[in-house]
């Protein structure tokens, strides 16, 4: 039966996994890049100066976008986080953590930020330090725009072939990354909203297998419309 199941599993693999497409720079690819960053309204995202949302139902930020800080919360975990230079401090149960416990938490609350921040709105992050755009055909026909990220977030290397409907807003993407095993597996991008301002954000992203689900979406200009009568992040600010 084990082998069995271990065949079976093999030959998924075999049949589902794709290798990158070749693909290679071009300006149509950059005007494409910034068609679908135009779609959900990227300028309106810029001016965004806090964000909070929910990822998984598990994971939770309130995102100082000017600062380039966030308080990220989980389970019994609090960190207020220095995005840039990776420093913070960790709770837990509203209890400052000692200084080794402490990294590890960190650490951990760092890579949630740039996992789930990237699901949140990966389609404004096109032309980051460290990217490339290329055009390429899909097994379908369609026209794909792939993502290259060479620096950056945990696991640079990466790529993601956006997948586009009419108007240029992204209907699903394809991945290549390190963390999964097959190459090619494609989650969609539904259930958009509108912000206040007008950035657009998609809160669910299904795959065959698994629904990845952002809630709690709440854009703000100051900490008081989150509810705190002061900036919760303010002892870590310099």
């Amino acid at each position: 039966l084990l082998l069995g199941v271990l065949c079976a599993l093999l030959v998924a693999w075999w049949v589902l996994d794709e290798d990158v497409p070749e693909a290679s720079t071009s300006p149509q690819a950059d005007k494409l890049a910034k068609s679908m960053m135009q779609a959900v309204n990227a300028s309106a995202w810029d001016n965004i100066p806090i964000i909070q949302w929910t990822f998984k139902g598990v994971h939770t930020f309130q995102w100082d976008k000017v600062n380039h800080l966030c308080l990220v919360t989980w389970d019994t975990y609090t960190v207020k986080l220095d995005i840039d230079k990776k420093i913070g401090k960790a709770y837990r149960q509203g209890e400052l953590l000692p200084l080794a416990e402490s990294l590890h938490i960190i650490e951990k609350a760092w890579d949630f930020f740039n996992n789930d921040s990237f699901w949140l709105n990966a389609v404004v992050k096109a032309f980051d330090e460290g990217t490339s755009r290329s055009l390429i055909k899909l097994k379908d026909g369609q026209q794909g725009l792939m993502i290259h990220y060479s620096s950056g977030g945990t696991t640079p290397g990466d790529s993601y072939v956006w997948i586009l409907d009419e108007n240029r807003r992204p209907v699903a993407w394809k991945m290549w990354v390190k963390i999964l095993p097959l190459g090619g597996m494609e989650f969609s991008w539904e259930d958009w909203i509108t912000l206040p301002g007008g950035a657009q954000i998609a809160t669910n992203h299904k795959s065959s297998a698994v629904s990845l689900d952002i809630s709690n979406v709440k854009a703000a200009q100051n900490w008081s419309e989150l509810g705190y009568l002061e900036n919760p992040l303010l002892e870590i600010m310099e």
